[in-house]
């Protein structure tokens, strides 16, 4: 069998844009600024194929013969060596590492099968011709910009072809652990070198076990309870024990989250009686409201952060792929109708050579995540249509990818139900080896080694499957081919049919899954977090019909076992039993974790402000729009395709250019109907650095008051809570993580928004060891995404944030107070100190249902929330996003007697608050409805393209659009 090589280039009138972009990347981290370089891409094709079958191939399948020209020839011919400039001496290959998912590879493995004859084996390669370099600068181009040592390998000079590695069958061989006789330090070492990730109670839990069994635990019987086990499946810190105390006294909780974010919606809808809304919460893979009459809405956001920090492209890619399976694994299965995304990074500009070992360049991360969420909701043609992105240093060792999926769902097919004696089958991808101790890897902290020991836990992502997946599970579920759905995700095939046989019991013949390629064994087979696979339960009476579905569709389904009435999961593999778990054991056998938490809050140390005479405030506003957090986001938002299924009603970016920064998206997901879903989110991390308590409220009250801003019913938004923590071993931080469920507690129940489904992903946290020899520690600020999900009765009543004509007046409503701690404002003048904003949740709610009233009622034609920057920066957004100007005074603005300053008025963060356009002529109906809330008009809407804020008579901000627009674009205007 011949191993044939493919190289293929840019024609020699096209530019090497692979090339550009490498050279590019240089520069920016300052590797160099005049690097030569050349490029290729290619293929490995192993087949009994004669060179003009392969160069039939090449010419009609592989390369683009308009733009590109290729070279065919024996894999390590010196042809293929050549450098095709003078000067280009060096010849770097990149390849991915053995058992590494490869999407090309595998479609191109079926597209040459549809030309007649199939091939062995393919893989895909870059190749690089760089000239002769100091080794130091050699290795970093290497290491930082060519290839991630978690997923590829670098091979310089020609690959020594016969070392490649395309797969060697499995030797079958039952392996046992033996725990038994481990002594507490042997039992440590165990769960850490074999990345269970498992505490020593736990361990001696398992080893308690099977001690009662009188035998040792098969490596698959042990990792099958480390996966369920795992913080990632099982959520065992804040569903566990904590004995909390702060300012105001200790209290015990049994289960956290069940007496916080659990309890708020119970008791929510207990007050709703017959008129709930709420449909299915913390239950099923992804949240369950009522839509209308005939469907559902089904909501979900994730968190991919630990394969993110490896492997940007990948994590990001697979975040927002397992992201969309939760609704296609709720109830029956749901339409995926859109996506949001939230990123946190560290700045762009961090110094290369001030990165800890093991760190990717916030650049290059932010690169490939953005790319790894574009690239798989484009290609599966779902709209990503809300996000935002929080930059702050302390996410340099741990990015934090925050991937939600809003779906549709007819109202029968909600719920499901595994009947006793249904097939277990497997449907869409096969399994390979990417993403093995995904689940059990995401519980652990990063450290300057994670790259290189777990880059198996990175999963890479095929889009098309899933899409592929997608249409026939929709197809399947309307013709009632099974009874039960869910997605493979953290843990593969152990958890999603452990979790669905949990109350039955589950036989699983794992021989007859369909492998990526030869050599997996059984655990591997069991553990695998491949991607795009779903798992079904199906009578056997609809196996044939469903197989025959499939078969027609291109979408591989394989009978792998079947939920056997026997309370126990059992595991063979060629008929040699290789596991037997008691399910009891399995779900309900884990110790209790019992921690300890503490909070104490900070004193608030106050803020001092400089005199107003020696403010440049109009300075201030354009730094403040310039900077990291409030710039536009343009260059990721134009990357996705937001609208794609034709449903969307208001975009993530608005105004007169389409390029103003919308406060939340609407889309309609019935496209027969006017009605519609509004997403958003709430976030703002420094908060936490002054109280998680009013973080969490304050993250509440943004989600809520942007999709109130256009034109949301605020009695009927759910929202979502991510909790993404540090090292919650240590009692202070998880503390802080205590207080801030507490406080959604308490503003759920005093706005009557309902908790519908969450995630947790603690242990974010990044170690090394510096020049001295002492660890350091990066950990991430507590980060607590809120996103909310609301409904309109008709999109054509909603209203967007630019300014739309001359002669409206503009309305603050809302009260402002000193409340600058962690504002932007703040941050800009290196200012510590101060308050974080609070929030009055009577207020916000008597608000947030007054304002929905005047947009409902026809009263407004611009909306924006105060949020970033406060009241400045809102008036200058909504200004340059219409193309209109704005004349603000300040003289009746309410607010608190200490928020005078007009640093406070301009630049205070305060919750609930609003800045609109009212046609005159609605004025007195808008006072009207607005009466008993807090608002004042303080602007008209003019024609000049300016902004001028006064304060009695004395003008603050005098700014034309252009400079104020020019200041916010182009931070990231890349």
């Amino acid at each position: 069998m011949t191993l044939w090589e493919i190289d293929i280039y840019p024609s020699a009138d096209e530019r090497d844009a692979a090339a550009d972009s490498l050279i590019a990347a240089a520069a920016d981290l300052g590797l160099a600024s005049d690097l030569q370089v050349a490029t290729s891409r290619g293929f490995l094709i192993q087949a009994d194929f004669n060179r003009d079958h392969v160069e039939l191939l090449s010419d009609q399948l592989l390369c683009d013969t308009v733009v590109e020209q290729a070279k065919v020839d024996e894999a390590g011919a010196d042809a293929l060596s050549q450098p095709p400039a003078p000067g280009l001496s060096q010849l770097v290959y990149v390849l991915p590492k053995p058992g590494v998912m490869d999407p090309v590879a595998q479609s191109t493995m079926t597209a040459i099968a549809d030309f007649g004859q199939s091939a062995a084996a393919v893989r895909t390669f870059r190749k690089y011709w760089l000239p002769e370099l100091p080794p130091p600068l050699f290795d970093k181009l290497c290491n930082k910009l060519l290839a991630n040592d978690a997923i590829e390998q670098v091979i310089v000079g020609p690959i020594p072809f016969e070392q490649l590695s395309f797969g060697k069958p499995y030797e079958f061989a039952l392996a046992t652990t033996s725990i038994r006789q481990l002594d507490d330090a042997g039992l440590t070492k165990l769960s850490k070198e074999g990345q269970l990730y498992l505490t020593l109670v736990e361990m001696q839990t398992i080893q308690k076990y099977f001690n009662e069994l009188g035998r040792d635990p098969t490596d698959i019987e042990l990792e099958s309870v480390a996966q369920t086990w795992s913080e990632h499946c099982s959520h065992k810190t804040l569903a566990g024990r904590i004995a909390y105390k702060d300012e105001k006294g200790e209290r015990k909780f049994n289960n956290m989250l069940k007496e916080t974010i659990f309890a708020a919606t119970q008791e929510i809808r207990k007050s709703l009686g017959d008129k709930d809304w709420c449909v299915s919460v913390f239950q099923d893979n992804a949240g369950i409201v009522r839509f209308d009459d005939e469907h559902n809405i089904v909501f979900k956001v994730e968190t991919h952060n630990h394969p993110s920090a490896l492997e940007p492209y990948g994590g990001a890619n697979t975040g927002i792929g397992g992201v969309v399976r939760d609704p296609m694994g709720t109830g029956m299965g749901a339409k995926p109708i859109c996506n949001t995304d939230v990123f946190c990074f560290a700045p762009p500009d961090v110094d290369p050579e001030t990165l800890p070992p093991g760190v990717l360049h916030p650049r290059r991360v932010m690169n490939g995540v953005v790319s790894g969420v574009r690239d798989y909701g484009n290609r599966m043609g779902i709209p990503t249509v809300n996000g935002a992105v929080y930059f702050d240093e302390r996410y340099l060792g741990n990015p934090l990818v925050y991937c939600g999926n809003v779906g549709l769902i007819p109202q029968q097919h909600s719920f499901k139900e595994v009947k006793p004696n249904d097939l277990i089958v497997a449907l869409g991808g096969r399994t390979g080896r990417d993403g093995i101790h995904g689940a059990t890897f995401s519980s652990a902290e990063l450290t300057s080694e994670s790259e290189s020991l777990s880059g198996g836990a990175v999963q890479i992502g095929n889009a098309i499957t899933e899409k592929m997946v997608l249409d026939v599970l929709l197809e399947a579920r309307d013709r009632g081919l099974f009874n039960a759905v869910t997605d493979c995700g953290a843990g593969g095939f152990s958890s999603a049919v452990g979790e669905m046989g949990e109350k039955i019991g589950a036989d699983v013949w794992l021989d007859r899954a369909p492998l990526k390629y030869d050599g997996l064994s059984y655990t591997e087979i069991w553990i695998s977090e491949a991607q795009e696979r779903m798992v079904l339960a199906v009578p056997d009476h609809k196996w044939d019909e469903l197989e025959e579905l499939c078969s027609s569709e291109g979408v591989e389904a394989t009978i792998i076992g079947r939920f056997a009435p026997t309370g126990r999961l059992k595991l063979f593999y060629y008929q040699e039993a290789v596991g037997d778990l008691d399910m009891k054991f399995l779900h309900d056998g884990r110790p209790p974790i019992v921690r300890e938490a503490t909070y104490q809050p900070l004193p608030v140390k106050p803020l001092k402000l400089p005199a107003a005479k020696s403010c440049d405030f109009a300075g201030d506003l354009k730094q403040i729009l310039g900077s990291l957090n409030v710039a536009s986001k343009h260059w990721i938002i134009r990357q996705y395709d937001h609208e794609v299924q034709g449903g969307s009603a208001i975009k993530p970016l608005v105004g007169v250019l389409n390029d103003g920064p919308g406060d939340a998206a609407v889309v309609r997901p019935v496209l027969t109907s006017q009605r519609g879903v509004v997403v958003s989110c709430g976030m703002n991390p420094r908060y936490g650095d002054f109280d998680t308590y009013d973080m969490a409220t304050s993250a509440i009250d943004e989600a809520m008051r942007n999709c109130v801003a256009v034109g949301a019913d605020p009695s009927q938004i759910a929202i979502l809570d991510n909790f993404c923590w540090g090292y919650t071993d240590r009692p202070e931080t998880l503390g802080s993580l205590v207080r801030s469920a507490i406080a959604c507690y308490d503003m759920a129940i005093a706005l009557g928004t309902p908790f519908i489904s969450g995630k947790d992903s603690l242990n974010n946290e990044f170690s090394y060891f510096n020049d001295a020899g002492e660890k350091q520690r990066i950990s991430i600020p507590p980060s607590l995404l809120i996103s909310a999900l609301g409904q309109v009765d008709d999109v054509r009543r909603c209203v967007t944030m630019d300014l739309k004509k001359t002669g409206s007046k503009l309305y603050v409503v809302g009260k402002t107070f000193h409340e600058l701690g962690g504002s932007h404002w703040s941050l800009i003048h290196d200012q510590p100190h101060g308050a974080a904003p609070k929030v009055n949740a009577a207020m916000a709610k008597s608000t947030f249902a007054s304002l929905h009233k005047a947009i409902h009622g026809g009263l407004v034609r611009a909306c924006h929330d105060l949020s970033e920057g406060g009241l400045a920066v809102a008036a200058a957004e909504m200004a340059f996003a219409g193309g209109l100007g704005a004349e603000l005074s300040l003289d009746n603005m309410p607010h608190d007697e200490a928020a005078k300053h007009p640093i406070s008025l301009l630049f205070s963060e305060s919750n609930t608050r609003f800045l609109v356009e009212v046609p005159a002529e609605n004025e007195k109906q808008f006072q009207s409805v607005l009466a008993g809330i807090p608002h004042a008009a303080i602007g008209t809407v003019i024609e000049k393209p300016t902004l001028t804020i006064s304060l009695k008579k004395t003008k603050l901000v005098s700014a034309s659009l252009d400079e104020l627009k020019q200041a916010w674009l182009a931070p990231l205007d890349w």
